[in-house]
């Protein structure tokens, strides 16, 4: 299998195993859902625990009000008594009145904090290090882990309006947001390898060659933003270690140089003639008049 590391500019994402006759169009395809796929498990991971600190989504018209606001217009969030969690709730303000405060109490809310873990932990950058790829089937077992979640707390379900809804059931609103400037669809979607777009209709091993055991690194790109940062030629980590082995060879030097040093010669204790002088009667003599 060839192995991808996937990255976004300078950050590295996720690693993904493929083979050298797959059709580019699929490739791209498949690594396009698996990086918005991730996005959407972190923007759910982001939100549940606002859903366990602070209860279900405030209706839109009522998001941002006072109290004195909300009972001045008359407004009034009828799913707040719909949807109430499991073993009740306990009320926790949330002071920017985004969430109605009825939160879950607290087996409920370690139930929801758990399944965030969990769920963080299959997409998480730190599987590239544990040379773990990433799959479609991981993304899904992600979502349907935090779905699961949800409906233990709130088995009568969630708002229509609440973003943890909308993005379970894919109808989430980004427009206008930072989130909406992440995600790639999948025609605006190139994928990048060695200063080269890998361009769609053909194979992956019409630039690689047939060799299954090649590892790349390549970048996702929106079209239209040119081409990405060549890789540079040493890692992070590479020119940390450079550096702290200069620094140690540096001090190295110093402790030599203070070893080498010759001023003692100067000194009487260091005179191999001062023996000689004292028994010719030499020592003490000074020059110039008394």
């Amino acid at each position: 299998m060839v192995q991808l590391h996937v990255k976004r500019g300078d950050e590295s994402l996720f690693l993904f195993n493929t083979t050298v006759d797959t059709p580019l169009e699929t490739l791209i395809q498949q690594i396009t859902a698996i990086y918005n796929g991730r996005l959407k498990v972190e923007r759910l991971c982001s939100e549940i625990p606002e859903l366990a600190d602070h209860g279900i989504s405030l209706p839109p018209n009522m998001q941002g009000l006072t109290e004195e606001q909300i009972e001045e217009l008359n407004l009034r969030d009828e799913w707040g008594e719909k949807c109430i969690p499991s073993g009740g709730s306990v009320f926790r303000k949330d002071e920017i009145g985004r969430r109605n405060g009825q939160a879950p109490n607290d087996k409920m809310k370690e139930v929801l904090m758990r399944t965030v873990e969990a769920a963080t932990a299959l997409i998480s950058k730190k599987q590239v290090q544990a040379n773990v790829c990433v799959t479609v089937e991981m993304i899904k077992e992600a979502l349907d882990q935090l779905r699961g979640a949800v409906m233990i707390v709130y088995p009568m379900g969630l708002p229509p309006h609440d973003p943890i809804r909308m993005e379970l059931e894919d109808k989430e609103d980004l427009s206008e947001t930072q989130a909406s400037l992440q995600v790639i669809t999948d025609d605006e979607c190139q994928l990048w390898w060695a200063a080269k777009e890998m361009q769609r209709g053909k194979k992956l091993q019409d630039y690689i060659g047939r060799n299954e055991k090649t590892k790349l690194v390549v970048k996702i790109q929106k079209k239209g933003q040119g081409a990405p940062a060549r890789e540079p030629v040493i890692t992070d980590d590479q020119q940390k270690q450079m550096m702290m082995h200069y620094y140690r060879r540096q001090e190295e030097l110093k402790k030599l140089e203070e070893a080498d040093d010759d001023r003692y010669l100067d000194s009487e204790w260091s005179d191999r003639q001062a023996l000689k002088r004292q028994f010719q009667g030499l020592t003490n003599i000074k020059w110039g008049p008394r």
